[in-house]
């Protein structure tokens, strides 16, 4: 089997004005589980847009609320992840160069990642020798070459090949020990329709984040949604 992994983010990576930064998306199970949450999602943003005279991407920043809720009502089936970033809990440094800033959101969508099919395995949504190949798709952003590579040799090092510990006295092995193919694509959300899914899951996170009055209604919130795998850091 392989796996389709779609992503968005949601929020500014700035700790001065914001409190909070989401990573979301979905995972589908093979070619047809991607193709069909692919035409549920595209039915049911094509209503919203004719219902609203909505004209090009029905992306969160431009649909009003009662719009977001029903396409994410839409997913409700649909495996989602996320991790939401407590910025004011961060390193200060982290956001003193560009650099700095994207390494630590790569580790945080890696992490993210990792966790939500760890999970999976789990409690048995997939079988880890099963899978061969796993797609992950991400809205494209001003990430340089370098940083697109250095992305896509730790989904592999994460989910492929395994890593050592930092004094190399352990071996933490990968998730799909059976696995052939990591590919990561970056690309444009307007022509790829669970990017646009992915970009009403991240947004729904984010907007848990501001408005739930404290931390533990906020992961009460997000355990009571439909098929999540999220959680937040640090």
């Amino acid at each position: 089997m392989d796996l389709y992994v779609y992503s968005d983010e949601s929020g500014v990576f700035d700790y001065k004005h914001y409190n909070y930064y989401a990573f979301g998306g979905v995972i589908c199970l093979g070619q047809a589980g991607k193709d069909e949450w692919a035409r549920r999602f595209l039915n049911a943003e094509q209503i919203i847009k004719k219902t609203k005279n909505i004209k090009g991407e029905a992306k969160a920043a431009r649909i009003d609320p009662a719009s977001k809720r029903s396409l994410f009502r839409s997913l409700n089936n649909c495996v989602k992840f996320g991790v939401i970033i407590s910025q004011q809990k961060l390193l200060k440094r982290i956001f003193e160069c560009k650099k700095d800033k994207q390494r630590y959101l790569d580790f945080a969508y890696r992490k993210a990642v990792r966790r939500a099919l760890r999970e999976m395995i789990e409690d048995g949504s997939i079988d880890a020798k099963a899978i061969r190949h796993i797609y992950f798709y991400v809205d494209e952003h001003t990430t340089a070459t370098n940083g697109c590579y250095e992305l896509h040799e730790g989904l592999e090092v994460d989910l492929m090949n395994g890593t050592y510990s930092h004094n190399y006295d352990r071996f933490f092995p990968p998730l799909f020990p059976s696995m052939k193919e990591v590919n990561l694509k970056f690309c444009n959300s307007d022509k790829v329709t669970l990017v646009r899914a992915a970009d009403i899951v991240a947004n729904r996170l984010y907007y848990e984040a501001n408005n739930a009055p404290d931390i533990k209604t906020l992961l009460r919130n997000i355990n009571d949604m439909k098929n999540m795998y999220a959680s937040m850091t640090p």
